[in-house]
């Protein structure tokens, strides 16, 4: 005489509740770090582009100082960017 074992539905369910909300967490976490890491390398292009313009538009000056001025806040702000960049993307990964 063979014994037919019976699932529980209601644990059935909830296990595959519990499995697609898994799968789904992953997927999100995986989106998220994808989404943060375009944004960081959004970020940094624009940053980038804004120093070189301001950098661009003091050099078209006649005044030395004004460019030296220029080029120094244009590598700082693309220093502190790489560096905020760079620590986030740590953390994004």
């Amino acid at each position: 005489m063979t014994t037919a074992t019976k699932s529980n539905p209601i644990s059935d369910t909830f296990e595959t509740a519990h499995e697609r909300v898994t799968e789904f967490n992953e997927k999100a976490l995986e989106s998220g770090k994808q989404a943060g890491s375009v944004l960081l390398d959004s970020y940094e292009k624009a940053v980038f582009a804004m120093a070189a313009s301001y950098a661009k538009a003091a050099h078209s000056s006649n005044v030395d100082w004004i460019k030296a001025v220029a080029d120094a806040q244009a590598d700082f702000a693309r220093d502190v960017t790489k560096s905020y960049t760079s620590a986030a993307r740590t953390l994004v990964s």
